[in-house]
């Protein structure tokens, strides 16, 4: 009842006009960030923390956390319009928002995205609500072995159960893994696969790889196929948002399995990126419609949205209650917290319930607030697609080469990013899979850091994966997805007598 009494009062400083209106251009902006590759959520409100020195911690957290909601709503947009993710988490969103708007249907696959985006948002608050004195407890388990335990989860979910045949999605991984140890190894500080270039010793760049793998080579696929852009008819009205809204309980299971996995993703280290895609490999193992995933299904933008939006949030309630950021933008609202002259941990729900529960509460408003207003601008965002492709693509050249430019504030990246667009226009030409490299190059440097540190604090012994419950288990449902196609098949073979 005390949680409750505070959330109220959380709830009557929110919506004081001066933090509302806080809250409508913190949206605004993480929506503008979020479409521009290359940006991104961090980077966007480390840019913008200086201008909150001013206020009050409260409302200067409020602003912080609503431009972080924007940028994860944002990144769905040229996702599905031009299949260019604009956050590492939107790739998976790709996959089938980008098929339903070449088939007409844009306004149907954003209003899908964005009200699934808040579905996962708001499961994850009331999580937060709920049982955020006892995820201090379960956080605190989460040691390197069981980090690489949550990757390598991720990998195999990916490989087994991806319709995709399982040898070119493994050598699409193997590429992404190879990319990722470009640069300095973490662990023992020595150069690997550099060749003498400078710029390379930080390795390559996820936002690089990503806006060249699908922005150029998508660009260069239709340029190949003549300058039309297929979907240009997107007729939008608010019936379209209606008749969407009535279909999405459809998917009501899988936007639970999503809140599930993207919440669980989100509390511990991995994030909103594997959250996503892990929730669409899963979703298109186990949905009835699974072999229409990746022609322009909605459930396939249902499922990696509510992940990542889930995740996103939930990633604030470890930063919360332990200090530990749950994700690089987390790091970055720590990074204000400290500056404010606040120590995030479990004495700051004591110490600063104001605060906390104020952050809490803008958590319910806020993605409220930014539904209504990308919603509101659907028409907007779909008419994009009237303009003729001939005109377009340049346009989408000249983002794609900014975002790349202020990355690292260096044209080596924009090379790099014609480069990536070359291969990803290859692989696509050979029927490669893109999401695996890419999941690699996000996750591969993190896992093998993780996995080494294991090894060494077990001086060698690989039993440290099965050392205790926690890790044990995930390690399990690994193996059990890597091997499932495998296990189904020889399901089927043990039933299919007793059937006779």
């Amino acid at each position: 009842m005390e949680e409750l009494a505070n959330l109220f009062h959380g709830f009557s400083i929110v919506l004081q006009p001066f933090n509302i209106g806080l809250m409508v251009i913190g949206i605004l902006l993480g929506v503008i960030i979020g479409v521009l590759p290359g940006l991104g959520g961090a980077n966007g409100i480390a840019i913008l923390l200086p201008l909150t020195f001013s206020m009050s911690p409260t409302s200067a957290i409020i602003m912080l956390s609503c431009i972080y909601w924007g940028a994860l709503f944002g990144g769905a947009i040229t996702s599905i319009l031009f299949n260019i993710p604009g956050e590492p988490w939107s790739v998976a969103t790709t996959f089938d928002g980008h098929p339903m708007a070449q088939q007409g249907k844009a306004g149907e696959a954003l209003t899908a995205a964005f009200t699934s985006s808040f579905v996962g948002a708001l499961f994850a608050v009331i999580m937060i609500t709920l049982i955020a004195p006892l995820v201090a407890a379960f956080a605190l388990k989460f040691g390197p072995a069981e980090k690489f335990s949550v990757y390598f989860l991720a990998f195999c979910s990916f490989i087994g159960m991806s319709k995709e045949p399982p040898m070119k999605t493994l050598a699409s991984m193997m590429i992404g893994f190879a990319l990722a140890a470009v640069g300095l190894d973490a662990v023992t500080g020595q150069l690997r696969l550099t060749f003498g270039i400078t710029e390379l010793l930080t390795g390559f760049d996820f936002l690089i790889a990503v806006i060249g793998l699908f922005g150029i080579g998508e660009i260069l696929l239709t340029m190949e196929e003549g300058l039309s852009f297929r979907g240009k008819a997107a007729a939008i009205n608010p019936k379209v948002v209606w008749q969407t809204w009535a279909e999405l309980p459809r998917y009501w299971m899988t936007s639970l399995r999503s809140c599930l996995i993207g919440s669980w993703m989100g509390i511990s280290p991995a994030g909103a990126t594997p959250a996503s895609f892990m929730s669409y490999g899963i979703a298109k193992r186990i949905s009835k419609r699974g072999n229409n995933f990746g022609k322009g299904e909605m459930e396939g933008v249902v499922a990696p949205e509510t992940a990542a939006h889930a995740a996103g949030t939930a990633a604030l309630l470890p930063m919360l209650s332990l200090g530990v950021p749950g994700s690089p933008t987390a790091a970055v609202l720590l990074g204000g917290l400290l500056i404010w002259g606040l120590q995030p941990g479990p004495l700051l729900f004591v110490e600063q319930k104001e605060f906390v529960w104020g952050l809490i509460a803008s958590m319910y408003i806020g993605n409220l607030v930014g539904l209504v207003i990308v919603l509101t601008c659907v028409p907007l965002f779909a008419a994009i697609l009237r303009i003729p492709f001939s005109i377009i693509a340049p346009v989408i050249l000249v983002i794609c080469a900014i975002g790349a430019y202020t990355v690292h504030n260096s044209t080596f990246d924009v090379v790099m990013m014609f480069v990536f667009g070359i291969i990803g226009y290859a692989l696509k030409k050979t029927n490669y899979p893109l999401a695996p490299l890419v999941l690699a190059i996000v996750l591969g440097d993190k896992a093998e850091e993780s996995f080494r540190q294991s090894l060494l604090g077990s001086q060698g012994n690989l039993s440290v994966f099965w050392s205790n419950g926690l890790v044990g288990s995930i390690m399990a449902l690994g193996l059990i997805a890597l091997f499932w196609p495998i296990l189904q098949t020889l399901w089927s073979r043990f039933r299919r007598p007793a059937v006779a």
